[in-house]
């Protein structure tokens, strides 16, 4: 049986990058016969939707062609096990959904995401969905099983080391949302980031201009550039934004 292992976890926490994190989580998960993980990550849930995809935070090492389908084509919104993710925290088995495809309890666009992982050799494996103290925020984590193993054997394997594997997820899932991290076209300058942190301070324009040397009008340039890069419509839209995307107020590594 295998142990946890301190020099992993260690590893883990002192990550400086997501990059470093996600490659290092996946080789560890594929030493328990995942060998393709797809995390995904929100802060803009609502009761009715999962927010503009255009900010979610999307981590995988499946082939691309299939993440452009799931993700890029939108099949998560009918995927069953999102849905299960969105109502509860912990981790699932996909034994369920044989179990749901048994009871006939999918409707026919689940089962059609359903056909089509299996198709992608996306057949066994579990789900974990992370806890959050924010309704607008959620994330979770599918493990597929490699190509091979069936889902009693995964299932076997979950029994031995599933709260291991809880608890090695968990972490990634905290270090990546304390880590910074940027999306397509929302990265900010040095000086955007800069302008964004005094506003989050209180300062006025003036006292920005004032500290960064700069006039009124760059700074306001500067801020409506953060604000088109971020894609909202408010200063303090940006400032919570890039607070929640660890872009402003981090150090420099």
């Amino acid at each position: 049986m295998k142990s946890l292992d301190p020099a992993y976890l260690l590893d883990l926490t002192q990550s400086d990058s997501i990059e470093e994190l996600w490659e290092m989580h996946c080789l560890k998960m594929k030493s328990y016969g995942f060998d393709r993980l797809l995390y995904g990550f929100t802060q803009s849930k609502t009761s009715t939707s999962l927010g503009d995809p255009n900010d979610f935070l999307i981590l995988s090492n499946h082939d691309p062609s299939y993440i452009d389908a799931f993700i890029g084509e939108r099949l998560y919104h009918h995927a069953p096990m999102v849905h299960w993710a969105l109502k509860n925290d912990g981790a699932c088995s996909w034994s369920v959904l044989v179990q749901m495809m048994e009871t006939g309890t999918l409707t026919a666009d689940e089962k059609r995401v359903v056909e089509f992982n299996v198709a992608n050799d996306v057949a066994a494996g579990y789900s974990v969905s992370f806890r959050s103290v924010s309704r607008r925020a959620k994330g979770a984590i599918a493990l597929t099983a490699q190509k091979g193993m069936t889902q009693a054997e995964i299932d076997k394997v979950w029994d031995s080391h599933g709260d291991a594997l809880i608890l090695m997820n968990n972490i990634v899932h905290l270090k990546i949302t304390s880590l910074p991290y940027t999306l397509p076209n929302q990265k900010l300058t040095k000086r955007q980031r800069e302008a964004l942190e005094w506003v989050g301070d209180g300062k006025t324009m003036a006292d920005i201009a004032e500290i960064m040397g700069l006039t009124q009008a760059t700074i306001e340039k500067h801020l409506r550039l953060a604000r088109e890069a971020l894609n909202v419509e408010t200063t303090a839209q940006a400032v919570l934004k890039a607070s929640f995307q660890n872009q402003i107020f981090v150090v420099d590594f």
